[in-house]
């Protein structure tokens, strides 16, 4: 999918070059020259926020406002080929709370390369990053205005006869894209794209990257047309203390304490993405309590609550001794790409083992390969040797058997007392026996004496469950994290080992919450606190919350550690959009684990209440005509209850279009046990000379289906008009004469 986005993105843009600025355009700003496609599917791929105008057929690509004579075209394109439209204005809003940024960004675009009067689809691409998740998108143009809307499945039944779309979906990694149908050519749409995502805690710093390098082919032609870019960032930490401004990638200026800003005119925009740090300063483990009161209209009537634990600023913290088993899928989905990534990041992390830690490896596919039959020390022989036994053993076949591997690990930790014991799962595949697996890892848990294993999932692709990932992690008191392409698999999965592996506090309880009338807690087993990361646990409540929350543990040395955090209400804080997304990621790996009804029907309301998408809610785009009322929070609430009565297509002048999900899904076992590899959702991509397919369906149309059109393109490009029209009277003629047959030999 995402190949093919590319191909139709690099035709697009050569197609692009029949558009005429007119003499009083300056060559010098006129799209850059498009480069040769690579090998890379990433070249064409949006970097940033885009629009994209989708031509099915070539002869409508010329300026609305100047018009000029074009060589007709006959045929169509097939995929259509996506035009890259140029902005004319983008400010971005970003506000950032505990982990969690929230995204807004506003910008204009003007369909340059469609002849006035006629109507072409344009194609809107958010990339996300970082746990990314599409909050709203909202377009105006010519007199129509759209919005996004959450809706449940059970609501879809009630409108399956409303306008029904195949648009709506991920490309490469977290790259959402969906189409406004028929917009005119020489219009400007306005669209405001919102989404949230994670801060990446790396080194004692808060960092956060957002998509924002604009290609330089999305500038505007002209030197009279202005380029105005705004950044506003606001942070509230949410600890109530100070904090340190890092790095930044644009020149931002304090505003006040919590916000900065950036406003410049620029001769392009920009071709850098957004990055800002900052720093919570404290030279120890610190924490806080915030307290906040159900919203008006939450279906859940209970109060929320959250606690967090950062590691602090000190080097001095010791870090807990470790035995770690690695578990690494290689069956034959895992050929290419992904095993070898995935073995770079695991001799990655075997380097960066202390010498007094022990490890293992275990290969898996329908049977298992240890490394050792014993846990080794990580001497410098130790890991070379593993190394040696990587490269001779990891090769891709066969099928896929989580639970042998476990197994195994779990009896080469049994013994474990003074270490904390690590599992870490690596797998791009979905098996019937998942949900035997947790209980069989909740059986463990229950079991006293030796120190129960943490277990932290990864998953590759998006054909593995990763409600069962995140389920097994929370029992076991681990991470999860995911690679949905294959180039990041070994950046993310480096990054969840080294996170994962540096404990410096452990067995975390919590005290003082006995007395409380109700208690639940997301997760519900508390991770161990990492110097890489910082600990973030929340719930609901019904009861009276103490003034002081008691939170204990284990440190490195065996001592104990117990720390009084303080209890606050949440000011200037959204407490129920930070924590939305987490308590919707658990609740649907509980429902999945429990088969609830009930649970799935809470997790698809708290979807639409709070928009963040889920696995039982469907995005869906609605249109609002001039003059109408524009769509209320509660508005699909009353859409339902008239759906019954009213005409399915039409409501109020309002119409829905039902688009493409947003969740992972909950695994593909029939891709699992047919050994496809993670991408092979993408179809073949077209040579980008493929893609004009002729569609004349009378004698003379047929004969010149035979036509070579590109060439036809490529000739006329180099001749005066004089001559193309020549030309074109002559290949008519020819045609006519049934004198083609030798082009199309040629040619094929």
């Amino acid at each position: 999918m995402a190949v093919e986005f590319s191909t139709c993105v690099e035709y697009g843009l050569k197609l692009s070059k029949r558009v005429y600025y007119g003499k009083e355009s300056v060559f010098s700003s006129a799209p850059a020259v498009v480069p040769a496609m690579s090998k890379s599917s990433s070249d064409y791929l949006p970097s940033a926020p885009m629009v994209y105008v989708v031509v099915p057929e070539p002869e409508v690509v010329d300026n609305p406002d100047v018009p000029s004579y074009q060589p007709y075209v006959y045929g169509r394109c097939e995929p259509p080929a996506l035009i890259p439209l140029q902005m004319h204005g983008v400010a971005m809003e970003i506000e950032s709370y505990l982990d969690t940024a929230f995204v807004s960004m506003k910008g204009t675009w003007r369909v340059h390369c469609v002849m006035a009067g006629r109507r072409c689809d344009c194609r809107i691409a958010v990339p996300m990053v970082e746990q990314g998740s599409l909050l709203g998108v909202e377009v105006d143009v010519s007199g129509r205005s759209y919005r996004t809307q959450l809706i449940t499945m059970e609501d879809i039944t009630g409108i399956e006869k409303m306008a029904k779309s195949e648009d709506g979906r991920f490309l490469k990694g977290r790259i959402y894209t969906l189409k406004v149908p028929q917009v005119l050519g020489g219009s400007t749409l306005s669209i405001k794209m919102s989404w949230s995502q994670k801060l990446i805690y790396r080194d004692g710093r808060f960092c956060l990257n957002v998509p924002f390098s604009f290609p330089a082919y999305v500038n505007p032609v002209g030197k009279t047309i202005s380029k105005r870019e705004k950044i506003l960032v606001k942070v509230n930490p949410g600890t109530g203390t100070d904090f340190l401004c890092g790095s930044t990638s644009h020149p931002l200026k304090e505003v006040s304490k919590v916000s900065f800003s950036y406003e410049a005119e620029v001769p392009a925009w920009s071709d850098q993405d957004f990055d800002f740090s900052y720093t919570v300063t404290s030279n120890d483990i610190f924490g806080g309590v915030l307290l906040q009161s159900p919203f008006l209209g939450d279906f859940d009537k209970r109060e929320m609550f959250c606690f967090y634990l950062f590691p602090g600023n000190t080097q001095s913290r010791k870090v807990f001794r470790k035995e770690v088993v690695f578990l690494i899928d290689i069956s034959g989905s895992m050929m290419g790409e992904p095993l070898e990534n995935a073995k770079n990041a695991l001799m990655a992390s075997l380097s960066k083992l202390n010498t007094k830690d022990t490890f293992n490896i275990i290969a898996f596919n329908g049977e298992v390969q240890l490394f050792s039959s014993i846990m080794k020390l990580a001497t410098s022989e130790a890991i070379s040797n593993a190394t040696e036994w990587i490269d001779a053993n990891l090769i891709a076949n066969g099928g896929t058997n989580i639970l042998l591997p476990i197994n195994q690990a779990m009896k080469l930790l049994a013994e474990t007392t003074d270490s904390v014991p690590l599992i870490f799962l690596i797998t791009d595949g979905a098996v019937e026996d998942e949900k035997e697996i947790c209980h069989i890892i909740k059986g463990y848990l229950k079991r006293e004496g030796s120190i129960c294993p943490r277990i932290c999932t990864f998953g590759i692709g998006s054909y593995c469950n990763h409600y069962f990932l995140q389920m097994l992690a929370h029992i076991g008191r681990g991470h999860y994290d995911a690679a949905y392409d294959a180039d990041t698999i070994d950046f993310s999965m480096q990054r969840l080992i080294d996170s994962a592996s540096s404990v410096i506090l452990a067995d975390i309880q919590m005290d003082a919450l006995e007395h409380l009338d109700s208690l639940e807690l997301f997760p519900s087993h508390i991770p161990d606190l990492s110097s890489g990361n910082p600990l973030i646990i929340s719930g609901r409540y019904n009861g009276s919350f103490p003034d002081a929350l008691k939170i204990s543990g284990n440190l490195a040395d065996m001592s104990n550690f117990v720390i009084e955090l303080k209890v606050q209400r949440a000011k200037d804080l959204p407490l129920d959009r930070v924590l939305a997304r987490r308590h919707i990621d658990i609740l649907t790996a509980c429902a999945w684990f429990s088969g609830t009804k009930e649970l799935e029907e809470k997790v698809a309301k708290m979807s639409v209440q709070t928009g963040v998408p889920c696995e039982y809610t469907r995005i869906t785009l609605v249109q609002t005509d001039a003059g109408k009322k524009a769509p209320e929070s509660a508005w699909m609430q009353q859409v339902y209850k008239k759906l019954k009565t009213l005409k399915m297509d039409e409501l109020e002048g309002q119409k829905i279009i039902i688009l493409g999900k947003l969740g992972v899904g909950f695994g593909n076992l029939t891709a699992t046990a047919g050994n496809l590899p993670p991408a092979t959702e993408e179809a073949k991509p077209p040579d980008a000379a493929e893609l004009l397919i002729k569609a004349a369906s009378n004698c003379c149309g047929g004969l010149l289906d035979r036509f070579c059109c590109m060439c036809f393109l490529q000739s006329c490009s180099y001749m005066s008009d004089r001559c193309a029209v020549a030309y074109t009277q002559l290949c008519t003629a020819l045609a006519c004469l049934e004198c083609l047959n030798c082009c199309y030999e040629l040619c094929a």
